[in-house]
C-alpha cells in the first residue's frame, strides 16, 4: 500500500473510490478504446511525514461536452447514462420513467450501447456506492440521476419548422413536459424561449424567434451546459470529500491526460488536445534533451551537439499575440465574427510566414498546423461557437427559477477571477442575470460595459499554465502507453500502428538522441564497486577510484571512442555497459566453476564417511534385532496358552449375556407396543373431540362475519350520504366569504396557541423563582439555627457565674467554717448539684453544637442540590434556545433561497409580458393565433351556426327583413353596441381615477430587490407574523391572477378568432344580431371577472390591518406585481373593446 501502511485507511478507500465516479461521467466508448477518458486529470495525493496519505485534490480540464449530444458511429456517450438505462427497473427510478438507451435520442447516435464483458447496472451500483463513500447523500445521488434523466428526455424533444422562419414543439411532446418536471421548471416558460430569442437593444429589449435549425442548436447547447455544470458540482464536491486540513509535507501529482489525436475531420476539441499536447512534449523535450546536454557540458564531455526537434515556434504559433487563440477570442467578441472571418485572418497573418502553419490546396474553411507528431488539419466549421460556449441567458434564468435546490444551486453566479469586460451589445448573449424589475435591466448604454466570462480557449490556456508551472516544480516521470492494436483484439499486434504512437509520444526521437551521444553512466565508486571483479590486483588504487577505473577500462575496452571520462562519471556509448556486464557474467561463471569444484569433492567426501558409519551403525542394530526377536518368541509361545484359557471363558460369558439381553429387549418391546396401541387410541378420541369443536366454531364466525358485513354495508351506506351532504356544505362554504374569515380564525388561534406556549414558559420560569424563594427561606432558617448558637453562648456565660457565686461561698465558708459546721454538708450538697449542673449543661451544648453541624451539612448539601438543579434547567433551556435559534436560520435560509427563487419566476413572467406586449412578441402571437384560427375555422363557423340557430328557437324571432334588406336590423344593434362602449369607457375611467387616487396616497414602492439585510430587518418588524400571511395570500394571489391571466387571454383569442371569421363569413341573416349579443355577453363576463378580482383583493386587504405597522417592502413588492397584473388584465379588456369596434367598423 502506499504510504507503507499494511491495511487501506479510510482516505485511501476514498481516494480510490473517486475513480469509479470520474469514469461514470467522464468515460466513454470510443473505436480505439471501450473506456476512453475524454477529460484531462490531474490528481495530487498529499503525504505527512510519515509518507502517509492524508488526502488529495483532484484538477479537470477540457470536459468533451459536444459527446453529450452526438457520438460518431460505433461510439457511447458517457457510462453514467447507459447505467441509468440499464437499472431502469430499480423502484427509486420508476419517476424518472427511463427507456432503453436505443430510445433516447442523445445515446442511440452510436448505434452500439453495449460493451462486452461490462454490466452497466452493476456499474451503476458501485457508482452509487462510491458517492456514498465520498459523502454523497442517497438524496443529492437521487437529484444528480434526476438532473441526468431530465437532459436524456431533453434529447428527445422535437423542434419542428413553422411558418416563415419561426419553429414549435408539439403540444403532444411529453418529453418536454418530463424534462420540466424532473427539473422543477415552468414548462410554459421553455415551450416559449426555447423557439425564441431575447435581443437587447438602446432602450428596449426585441425578442426573434428562432428557426428549427437554430433552435436544435440552443437545445443541445444547453443540454451540453447542464451536464457540464452536473459535472463540476461532482468533482467539487469529490475534492471536498479528499481535502485535508493536515498540513502537506510532500505530493505526488499524476497527470492522466489525453494523448495526440488526429480524425478525419478534427475541430476545437483536438485543437486544444493537441495544443495541450504540445505543451507537455516541450516539458518532455527540456526534461530529456535539453537536460543531458547540460549535464555533457558539465562533466566536461566531448560532445558534438545533436540538433532535436524545438515545438516552441509552434506554441508560440497557438498562444501568442496575434496567433491562433488571440485571433480567436477577438473573433469571438465582433457582433458579425464567423468562422470564415476567422479563416481568413488566420491566411493573412500566418500563411506563409508562420514555418508551422499551412493551407489546404481545396478548401478556403480549414487551415493546417505542423505539430511535433505529425501535420493535422482542422475544420475551421464551429470553432466561434465552441470557444464562445455561449447558452441563452433565458434558459439560465428559468433553471435558476428551479424548485430543486440543486438545480438552482448549479447556475448561480460564482464570482470567476477571470472575467473579462466587452462592450455592450458586442454579443447578444448576456451571461449576466437581469435586473428583477424587467425591462429596467435591458435599457443599456452603448458606452456602458458589461462582465462576460472568459472563452473555452483562455480558460484552457490559463488551465495549462497552471499545469506547466506545478510540473517545472517537480521531478516528472513519464509513462507512455503503446496499444498493440484499433481492433481491441487479444494477441494482435500492429506494427505500423504501434510506430505511429511511438513517433507520437516522441520516442523515437528519444532514441536517436540516446544513440548518438552516452546514454549509460557511473559514478567512479559505483562502476568499481560493480565492476571490481575485472581488476587485477596490481591496478587497484583505492586512494583514487579514476585511476582505478581507467586502469581497468583500458584492459578491457580497445577502443577509446566507446567511452568517456567525466569529472564525476564515466559516460558509455549504447552497448558498452552489456558489453561490461557479460564479461563481468563470464568472470563470474569462471570463479563459480572453481569454487564449485571444490565444493563438490568436500561434499563427496563427506558423504562417504556418512556412509561407513551407518553401515557399522546398521550392522549393531542387525545383531540386536535378532536376539530381541527370539526372546519374544519364547515369551509368545507362553503367553499363547494363557490367552486362550482367558478367550474361552470370555466368549462362553458373552454369549450368556447376549442371550439374556435380546429375552429382556424382546419383553419391553412387546409391552411397549400394547401401551402405544392404547395411548393412540385415546389420541384419535380425543382429536374428534377438538376438530368438532373447530367445526363449530368456524360455522359460527361464518355467519358472524356474514351479518357484520352487511351492518357495514348498511353503515357505508348511510356514511356514505352523510357525506354527501357535508361535502355540499363544505362546497358552499369554501365558495362564500365567511370560509375565508373562519380559515383568518384559524391563523387567529394559531397564534393564540404559540402565545400560551408563550405563557407555559413563563410559568416555568415562575416555578425557577419560586424554587429561588424557597432556597432564600433555607437561608433565613439558618440565621435561625446560627441564633441558637447565641443561647449556647448564654449558658457558658451562666456557668461562669455560678462559678463566680461558688468562689463567694467558698469564701464564706472558710470565713465561718468554724461557727457553722452543720453548713458543710449543705456545702457538699451544694457541690454534688454543680457538678450535676455542669454536667447538664456540657451535654446540653455538645448537643446542640452536633444538631448546628447536622443543619449545616444539609444547608450544604440543599444549596448544591439546588444549584445543580438550577443549573441543569439552565443548561436545558440554553440548548433548547439554541436548537430553535439554529432551526430559525434553516428557516431563514429557506426563505431566502425561496425569495431569490421567486424573484427569478418574477423576472421570468416579467420577461414574458415584456415579450407579450412587444410588437415583435405581438407579432409572433398574432401569426400563432392565424395558424391555429386556419385549423379551428371550419369547426367554430358549424359551432357558430349551431349556437346561433338554438337561441333562435329559445328567443322571441326579430324582425325579418323585406326583400334581403338587413340595413335597420344592423343600424339599431350598432347604436346599442356603442351605447354599452360608452358606458364601459366611464366605468374605465372611474376605475382608473380611483387607482389614481390609491396610488397617490400609499407610497411608491421600492425598485430595489430585497437583499438578506433587508429580509432580516423585515424580520425583526413582524410582531405576530401579519406581513408573513400578508406575503403567502399575496403570493396565491399572484398565482391566481396567473391562470385568470391564461383564460381571458384564451378567451380574447376566441374573440379574435370569432372576429377574423365573421369578417371573412358574408352574414345575409338576422344571426349576425345574435352573435352581437354573444360578444356583448362575453364583456359582460370579463366586467364580472374583474369585480370578482377586485372585491378579492378589498377582502385581503379587510382581513388584514395595514394601519397598524408599516408594510413590509416584500409585502410592497407583491402589492405592485398584483397591480401589474390588474394592469394586464385591463390591457386584456381595452383590446377586446377594440376588436368589438373594430368588427362594427367593417359592418
Amino acid at each position: 500500500m502506499v504510504g507503507g501502511s499494511q491495511a487501506e485507511t479510510q482516505v485511501e478507500k476514498r481516494v480510490l473510490a473517486s475513480n469509479p465516479i470520474m469514469e461514470a461521467i467522464g468515460n466513454a466508448k470510443t473505436t480505439r478504446n471501450d473506456n476512453s477518458s475524454r477529460f484531462g486529470k490531474y490528481i495530487e495525493l498529499s503525504f505527512n511525514k510519515k509518507n502517509e496519505i492524508i488526502g488529495a485534490h483532484m484538477r479537470t480540464y477540457l470536459l468533451e461536452k459536444s459527446r453529450v449530444v452526438y457520438q460518431a458511429s460505433d461510439e457511447r456517450n458517457y457510462h453514467i447514462f447507459y447505467q441509468m438505462c440499464a437499472s431502469s427497473d430499480l423502484p427509486e427510478f420508476k419517476k424518472f420513467q427511463l427507456m432503453a438507451a436505443g430510445d433516447f435520442f442523445y445515446t442511440a447516435h452510436g448505434g452500439d450501447p453495449v460493451i462486452n464483458g461490462v454490466d452497466d447496472a452493476d456499474d451503476l451500483s458501485d457508482t452509487r456506492d462510491a458517492l456514498l463513500l465520498l459523502g454523497i447523500s442517497a438524496k443529492d445521488q437521487m437529484m444528480i440521476f434526476q438532473i441526468l434523466a431530465a437532459i436524456l428526455h431533453f434529447g428527445n424533444v422535437r423542434i419542428k419548422e413553422a411558418e416563415g422562419e419561426t419553429s414549435e414543439i408539439s403540444a403532444k411532446d411529453k418529453n418536454l413536459l418530463l424534462m420540466c418536471q424532473l427539473l422543477g421548471i415552468e414548462e410554459s416558460q421553455m415551450r416559449m424561449w426555447l423557439c425564441n430569442r431575447k435581443f437587447t437593444t438602446v432602450g428596449e429589449v426585441l425578442t426573434k424567434p428562432l428557426t428549427a435549425e437554430q433552435a436544435s442548436n440552443a437545445q443541445d447547447a444547453l443540454a451540453k451546459h447542464i451536464y457540464a455544470k452536473m459535472f463540476d458540482w461532482i468533482v467539487e464536491k469529490v475534492n471536498l470529500s479528499l481535502h485535508s486540513t493536515t498540513k502537506q509535507h510532500r505530493f505526488i501529482g499524476v497527470l492522466d491526460i489525453y494523448g495526440f489525436e488526429t480524425f478525419e475531420i478534427n475541430s476545437f476539441e483536438q485543437f486544444c488536445i493537441n495544443y495541450a499536447n504540445e505543451k507537455l512534449q516541450q516539458i518532455f523535450n527540456s526534461h530529456v534533451f535539453k537536460l543531458e546536454q547540460e549535464e555533457y557540458v558539465k562533466e566536461a564531455i566531448e560532445w558534438s551537439f545533436i540538433d532535436f526537434y524545438d515545438n516552441q515556434p509552434c506554441i508560440d504559433l497557438i498562444e501568442s499575440k496575434l496567433g491562433i487563440l488571440d485571433l480567436l477570442d477577438e473573433e469571438c467578441k465582433m457582433p458579425k465574427g464567423s468562422d470564415k472571418n476567422w479563416c481568413q485572418k488566420l491566411y493573412d497573418k500566418h500563411y506563409n510566414k508562420a514555418h508551422h502553419f499551412d493551407k489546404p490546396r481545396m478548401s478556403n474553411m480549414a487551415f493546417i498546423i505542423h505539430h511535433f507528431a505529425d501535420k493535422v488539419t482542422y475544420q475551421a466549421d464551429g470553432f466561434l461557437e465552441k470557444n464562445r460556449d455561449t447558452v441563452l441567458e433565458d434558459h439560465i434564468n428559468i433553471l435558476r427559477a428551479s424548485e430543486f435546490a440543486l438545480v438552482a444551486e448549479l447556475f448561480e453566479d460564482k464570482p470567476d477571477p477571470n472575467e473579462k469586460k466587452q462592450r455592450a451589445g458586442s454579443h447578444p448573449t448576456q451571461p449576466l442575470r437581469s435586473n428583477p424589475k424587467g425591462s429596467k435591466s435591458t435599457k443599456k448604454t452603448v458606452g456602458s460595459q458589461q462582465v462576460t466570462k472568459a472563452t473555452v480557449g483562455d480558460q484552457f490556456r490559463d488551465s495549462l499554465f497552471m499545469l506547466m508551472n506545478t510540473l517545472n516544480a517537480t521531478t516528472p516521470h513519464y509513462i507512455r502507453c503503446i496499444k498493440p492494436n484499433d481492433l481491441k483484439e487479444a494477441f494482435e499486434f500492429d506494427p505500423r500502428r504501434a510506430v505511429e504512437q511511438l513517433r507520437a509520444c516522441g520516442v523515437l526521437e528519444t532514441i536517436r538522441i540516446s544513440a548518438a551521444g552516452y546514454p549509460s553512466r557511473w559514478t567512479y565508486s559505483e562502476f568499481f564497486q560493480r565492476y571490481r571483479v575485472l581488476a587485477r590486483s596490481k591496478d587497484i588504487d583505492r586512494a583514487n577510484p579514476r585511476k582505478t577505473c581507467e586502469n581497468v577500462l583500458v584492459s578491457v575496452i580497445q577502443d577509446p571512442d566507446k567511452y568517456r571520462f567525466g569529472k564525476t562519471k564515466i559516460f558509455f556509448r549504447a552497448g558498452q555497459v552489456a558489453y561490461l556486464e557479460k564479461l563481468r557474467s563470464d568472470k563470474l561463471r569462471s570463479c563459480g566453476i572453481m569454487i564449485q569444484k571444490h565444493v563438490k569433492g568436500w561434499l563427496e567426501r563427506k558423504r562417504y564417511r556418512k556412509i561407513t558409519k551407518s553401515i557399522t551403525l546398521l550392522q549393531k542394530y542387525g545383531r540386536g534385532l535378532l536376539a530381541r526377536r527370539y526372546a519374544r518368541y519364547l515369551r509368545e509361545t507362553w503367553a499363547a496358552k494363557t490367552i486362550q484359557k482367558r478367550w474361552k471363558g470370555y466368549k462362553a460369558r458373552s454369549h450368556y449375556n447376549h442371550v439374556r439381553n435380546a429375552v429382556l429387549i424382546l419383553q419391553a418391546s412387546i409391552r411397549g407396543f400394547f401401551g402405544r396401541r392404547e395411548f393412540e387410541k385415546a389420541l384419535h378420541t380425543h382429536r374428534a373431540v377438538v376438530i368438532q369443536r373447530f367445526a363449530r366454531g368456524w360455522l359460527a364466525r361464518v355467519r358472524y362475519r356474514r351479518v357484520i358485513r352487511g351492518i357495514i354495508k348498511l353503515q357505508g351506506h348511510y356514511r356514505r350520504r352523510k357525506a354527501k351532504k357535508e361535502l355540499k356544505k363544505l362546497k358552499i362554504e369554501a365558495k362564500s366569504v365567511d370560509h375565508i374569515k373562519n380559515v383568518n380564525k384559524g391563523l387567529e388561534n394559531k397564534i393564540i396557541q404559540l402565545q400560551q406556549q408563550l405563557d407555559v414558559r413563563k410559568q416555568e420560569m415562575n416555578a425557577v423563582k419560586q424554587q429561588e424563594g424557597e432556597m432564600e427561606k433555607m437561608k433565613i432558617e439558618l440565621e435561625k439555627l446560627r441564633g441558637s448558637s447565641g443561647q449556647v453562648e448564654k449558658s457558658s456565660n451562666k456557668i461562669t457565674e455560678l462559678l463566680a457565686e461558688i468562689k463567694a461561698l467558698k469564701i464564706e465558708l472558710e470565713r465561718e467554717q468554724i461557727e457553722k459546721q452543720d453548713l458543710i454538708a449543705e456545702k457538699e450538697l451544694m457541690r454534688k448539684d454543680k457538678a450535676e449542673i455542669a454536667n447538664k449543661l456540657t451535654e446540653e451544648n455538645n448537643k446542640l453544637s452536633a444538631d448546628l453541624e447536622l443543619a449545616k451539612t444539609q444547608l450544604d448539601e440543599q444549596e448544591k442540590e439546588l444549584a445543580d438543579m438550577v443549573k441543569a434547567k439552565v443548561e436545558a433551556a440554553k440548548k433548547q434556545l439554541l436548537s430553535e435559534l439554529d432551526s430559525e436560520r434553516e428557516h431563514h435560509q429557506k426563505l431566502v433561497k425561496e425569495h431569490a427563487r421567486l424573484q427569478q419566476r418574477l423576472e421570468n413572467l416579467h420577461g414574458e409580458m415584456e415579450y407579450l406586449t412587444s410588437p415583435q412578441g405581438h407579432k409572433l402571437l398574432c401569426l400563432l393565433m392565424r395558424r391555429r384560427r386556419k385549423r379551428k375555422m371550419k369547426k367554430r363557423i358549424k359551432d357558430m351556426v349551431q349556437r346561433s340557430q338554438r337561441r333562435r328557437r329559445k328567443a322571441p324571432a326579430p324582425p325579418l327583413p323585406v326583400n334581403g334588406e338587413t340595413k335597420d336590423i344592423d343600424v339599431g344593434l350598432l347604436l346599442k353596441l356603442q351605447n354599452r362602449v360608452k358606458d364601459l369607457e366611464k366605468e374605465k375611467a372611474e376605475m382608473q381615477k380611483e387607482i389614481d387616487t390609491s396610488e397617490e396616497q400609499k407610497p411608491p414602492p421600492s425598485s430595489d430587490v430585497i437583499t438578506d439585510s433587508a429580509f432580516n430587518a423585515l424580520k425583526k418588524q413582524l410582531v405576530n407574523a401579519d406581513d408573513v400571511q400578508l406575503v403567502i395570500k399575496l403570493q396565491k394571489r399572484v398565482k391566481d391572477l396567473e391562470l385568470t391571466k391564461s383564460r381571458l387571454r384564451s378567451e380574447l383569442d376566441e374573440r379574435d378568432d370569432d372576429d377574423d371569421e365573421l369578417t371573412k363569413f358574408q352574414i345575409t341573416t338576422p344571426e349576425f344580431a345574435y352573435n352581437n349579443l354573444k360578444m356583448q355577453e362575453l364583456e359582460n363576463e370579463n366586467d364580472k371577472l374583474k369585480r370578482e378580482v377586485g372585491k378579492l383583493m378589498q377582502a385581503i386587504t379587510d382581513s388584514t390591518d395595514f394601519t397598524q405597522q408599516e408594510v413590509s417592502p416584500s409585502g410592497k413588492e407583491l402589492m405592485d406585481q398584483f397591480e401589474a397584473m390588474n394592469d394586464e388584465l385591463e390591457r386584456l379588456s381595452n383590446c377586446a373593446q377594440d376588436n368589438l369596434f373594430n368588427l362594427q367598423s367593417n359592418k
